[in-house]
């Protein structure tokens, strides 16, 4: 595979003559002899003085800063030097209060220099740990090779994460592991296709298309400052007053509008992520960055083309879902949540990937984040599943949208030992969305006519609208009364709309 050099892969993001050096000239240290003249050649055949270069540019008009790395610069190796030019530019990215984003290719730490080489990592790490807590992106992109202590550290720890096709990413150098062992790595495991099947980047791309990604993923997640607004409540339709039991069919419809079309309909700029992060993906979760309206978000939604019988929402989803509230609160973005499930997996895999804990860990996180939040049940909410992703400071329904400890069945089997009472029992529990809003759980119901699956299009754009209006509400609120305002509000839950009146 053909190798870009630092200063090629740099021109194919930028905007032509926006870039700005941030290297300062590298005084030369003492060195074996060997090693010099290793030096004097990598810098006779590059034409660069370490193995990383830095700076600022713009891509589509946005400044950022830059971090690129040389291959044939000693295979891209981070000796002392190099670590300290990575960390001093991110640093003053941290300053600047720029976006960052790193290109690296590299074999990992430069045996030459030993430990002190090896420890750059942590100097490294430390400094985009800083830059993340700053609520400022940083992006990553993988190019070929990247290995060892670089793909170890700074190379995994993006916002988001993109690599070259076909690219070697891996901790372990295929010629290592040959060395160690005396035999072959396994083949297909350190691509770069099979790190996004496994959830541990966000997606495979060339290089030529990384601007227009950056752009889109950039144009999400740098905020401007805020604005108070005036609060304007939307205002409020009249929804056809149906039996609980029509709400559950409805959302049952195979053709019924989910999460995607919500997007597909209702959002721009959509930049999906894939997985955790940490090696586990599932198809029932959904993660995107996207705009609503004028209001960025990070939205993240139970899929209901990706949840089977044979392949239910799994605790890999609920881990999926923490990574969307984890990069909401580290980016200072809003979160959305879209509920749409027939339930949890029950099944030993589940148990035993610690399914509970997840759903305890989702509501924890939702009752604590520090951004606004806003929940929509947008089908069936079924079970623990959809608990996990309610707790909001606004919650909105669709109309045939509904809520319930389990599947009306489950409830008919457990209480008349028979699957025959559903109906019966889907009205006595109070699940469906008018119920809900009578009980104080939820905000607002968005009217389907007759229902989404009828008009999927003007359903999804009506919705939209929805969240986008309670997004610029909560936008105008103070922080700390708006988490107080959450607490309250899972406080006064199951007191009827008419006895908070008049509490109130």
């Amino acid at each position: 595979m053909k190798r870009p050099s630092a200063r090629d892969a740099v021109a194919a993001v930028i905007d032509p003559g926006s870039w700005t050096t941030w290297d300062t000239p590298i005084a030369d240290a003492e060195c074996d002899n060997g090693y010099a003249q290793e030096l004097a050649h990598a810098r006779s055949v590059t034409g660069l003085d370490e193995a990383v270069i830095t700076g600022a540019a713009t891509v589509e008009g946005r400044r950022i800063a830059l971090l690129a790395s040389d291959f044939r610069f000693l295979g891209g190796s981070i000796g002392i030097a190099a670590g300290e030019r990575l960390t001093a530019a991110i640093r003053r990215a941290t300053a600047e209060r720029l976006p960052l984003l790193a290109l690296p290719t590299s074999g990992g730490t430069r045996m030459q220099e030993g430990a002190a080489a090896f420890l750059q990592m942590v100097k490294i790490t430390a400094a985009v740990v800083d830059h993340r807590a700053a609520h400022l992106p940083y992006l990553v992109y993988l190019r070929h090779p990247t290995t060892g202590g670089v793909f170890a550290s700074w190379g995994s720890l993006g916002h988001m994460t993109f690599a070259e096709p076909g690219a070697l990413i891996g901790f372990l150098g295929p010629r290592v592991y040959q060395a160690l062992y005396d035999a072959p790595f396994p083949e297909g495991v350190q691509t770069s296709e099979n790190l996004e099947a496994c959830g541990l980047i966000d997606g495979v791309l060339p290089l030529e298309k990384l601007s227009d990604v950056v752009a889109r993923a950039l144009s999400v997640m740098v905020r401007p400052h805020r604005t108070a607004s005036v609060p304007t409540a939307p205002p409020t339709v009249p929804v056809a007053d149906v039996p609980a039991w029509e709400s559950v069919r409805a959302s049952r419809r195979e053709d019924r509008p989910g999460v995607r079309e919500l997007l597909r309909y209702a959002a721009g700029d959509v930049l999906q992520l894939s997985g955790t992060g940490q090696g586990e993906t599932d198809p029932g979760l959904l993660l995107a960055l996207a705009r609503l309206g004028h209001m960025p978000c990070v939205l993240l939604g139970q899929d209901r083309r990706g949840q089977t019988p044979q392949a239910p929402l799994g605790p890999g989803a609920l881990r999926q879902a923490r990574r969307g509230m984890r990069l909401a609160a580290e980016l200072d973005l809003p979160l959305v949540t879209v509920i749409d499930t027939a339930g949890a997996a029950l099944s030993r895999d589940a148990e035993e990937g610690g399914l509970a804990g997840e759903i305890a860990r989702c509501i924890a996180e939702m009752v604590s984040l520090p951004v606004p939040t806003v929940s929509v049940l947008l089908g069936q909410g079924t079970g623990g599943g959809a608990l996990a992703l309610v707790p909001a400071d606004r919650v909105l329904a669709a109309q045939h949208g509904w809520l319930s400890p389990l599947p009306p069945e489950g409830a008919s089997a457990i209480l008349h030992r028979d699957t025959a009472h559903a109906a019966e029992m889907a009205e006595q529990q109070g699940v469906r969305s008018a119920d809900l809003f009578e009980h104080g759980l939820v905000d607002r119901i968005i009217a389907e006519h007759p229902d989404a699956a009828a008009e999927p299009e003007a359903f999804c754009r009506r919705m939209g609208a929805a969240i986008h209006a309670e997004l610029r509400t909560l936008a105008g609120e103070d922080p700390a009364q708006r988490l107080a305002e959450r607490a309250c509000r899972f406080d006064r839950i199951g007191r009827p709309r008419d006895v908070l009146a008049q509490a109130g």
